[in-house]
């Protein structure tokens, strides 16, 4: 059985139909594009279509052509199977129709929506009514552009009337909510409640977990009680910055440690698979030693816990993916950890 060390090796000293997906979204995630064969099955699994593009958003900030066009490079890369969409605010979708000479159909723009963040329901419910117009406008380029799903902060009198008007508006396109990691709990616990009750799950939780500043980023034990709780729901969970690199290290450009996108999607998947609670997820979390990680054709495995890629295949349909500026960051660590 081959496996791939996760040991950090010494650096040189210089150096679908448009508006709804053909298939559901949260089906089984799938790999695309090419794959480099240092890549192990397992690796693969875990980061398929995991990184939504999200270039015009702190630190990086670039306007929309040029992240369009990143897009574009990367779309044609090697490491493609790990990008999923480009994160493109509703406001934003006007400009984007000019800019898609880079895409063509065999390349597409995949966009994840990015809604508006409102005060209360009554501005709520009207600017989700402006992104599904925006959103049907958008897609009418079937060849070029499909929208994957709606990303949207929920306001803070958010209840479960609310979720069946917002349901009535968006149809059966995906919704990842987002609301502040301390109301995670609340947040989860009322969208599984609207999913158990819905023909079709299309709802799901946004979890921020980092930012520019050193108070954007939870602590572990909040992103842990935030990934315990889907796990028993099977409630689709996706995650939002701070996540550039695969293992949790502290970052002086943000005076303190940034969660490690291997530690956070890692920790979602095996704590759904073994029923940990909110302190083992978090001692995960933390673990800031590369090589407590390990991947082979047949597991992934942290320590002693082990999960085969059939399970991780199945598990990744409710742990979906994370927003980062970079592109470049995630697969740069990966490579200096002999993973790509």
């Amino acid at each position: 059985m081959s496996s791939v060390s996760l040991n950090r090796p010494e650096r040189a000293e210089n150096g679908e139909n448009a508006r709804f997906p053909e298939e559901w979204y949260f089906a089984k995630v799938q790999s695309q594009g090419s794959v480099h064969s240092m890549s192990a099955a397992s690796l693969r699994a875990l980061l398929a279509k995991s990184i939504d593009y999200a270039g015009m958003f702190p630190p990086c900030s670039l306007v929309l052509e040029p992240a369009l066009q990143n897009h574009a490079n990367y779309v044609r890369s090697p490491e493609a199977w790990m990008l999923n969409t480009f994160v493109l605010p509703v406001e934003q979708f006007d400009a984007a129709k000019e800019l898609l000479s880079p895409f063509d159909p065999l390349h597409p723009l995949r966009v994840a929506a990015l809604g508006p963040k409102t005060a209360d329901a009554e501005a709520f419910l009207e600017a989700l009514e402006k992104a599904d117009t925006a959103i049907r406008s958008l897609s009418s380029n079937v060849d070029l552009i499909s929208i994957s799903h709606l990303e949207m902060f929920l306001p803070h009198d958010v209840r479960l009337p609310l979720l069946e008007e917002a349901r009535s508006i968006v149809g059966d396109l995906p919704v990842f909510w987002e609301t502040p990691p301390d109301r995670a709990d609340q947040t989860i616990a009322l969208l599984a409640e609207y999913n158990s009750d819905a023909d079709l799950a299309t709802f799901g939780y946004k979890l921020r977990t980092g930012g520019v500043t050193a108070d954007a980023f939870p602590i572990s034990a909040q992103i842990a009680h935030a990934l315990v709780a889907p796990a028993t729901h099977q409630l689709p969970i996706k995650f939002t910055a701070g996540l550039h690199h695969p293992i949790r290290q502290f970052r002086d450009e943000v005076k303190t440690k940034m969660h490690g996108f291997l530690n956070v999607l890692g920790a979602a998947v095996l704590a759904a698979e073994h029923r940990w609670n909110a302190h083992q997820t978090s001692i995960m979390l933390d673990d800031e030693d590369s090589a407590s990680f390990s991947f082979t054709e047949d597991f992934f495995a942290w320590r002693e816990w082990k999960i085969d890629v059939e399970r991780l295949q199945y598990r990744r349909k409710f742990v979906a993916s994370f927003g980062s500026c970079s592109f470049d960051e995630p697969r740069e660590d990966l490579r200096a950890l002999n993973l790509l």
